[in-house]
């Protein structure tokens, strides 16, 4: 049995969110389906997050966005991350998203958005099919 690791995500709640007990819950969760997983913790810039993605190779960013700022804080990770080079990382967010704001977050580059009461299996596996489309796993 391969002890590779699946993938890495770093994990952040940007802006001025409070409430981590979700994202600490989806960490454990991609961690227990074998992923490097860097929560960052609360109050994350774009830049420390893309710095941290950089630091560790990561494959995908993850944003968990209570606040209503999803829209905002979605376009400024991305636009920092191609601003950084990493066109090839891929910023995924969770949080509370009305259903009319998916095709505008995927718009601006989220490469998927998981609203609350997603169940953790579909966050998971849509993670690792993003992960494994970035590194060419068919």
């Amino acid at each position: 049995m391969s002890t590779a690791v699946r993938g890495r995500v770093v994990l952040a709640k940007p802006g001025l969110d409070g409430h981590d007990r979700g994202i600490k819950v989806v960490g454990m969760a991609l961690r227990d389906a074998g992923f490097e997983v860097i929560y960052l913790g609360l109050h994350v810039r774009a830049e420390e997050a893309v710095a941290a993605a950089v630091a560790e190779d990561a494959d995908v960013i993850g944003l968990s966005v209570l606040s209503g700022v999803h829209l905002a804080v979605t376009e400024e990770y991305v636009a920092e991350c191609r601003r950084a080079g990493l066109d090839d990382v891929a910023v995924v967010v969770g949080g509370t998203i009305p259903p009319q704001d998916v095709p505008r977050l995927l718009g601006v580059g989220a490469r998927a958005v998981y609203p609350v009461g997603t169940p953790l299996e579909d966050v998971v596996d849509g993670v690792r099919g993003v992960v494994d489309e970035r590194r060419g796993v068919a």
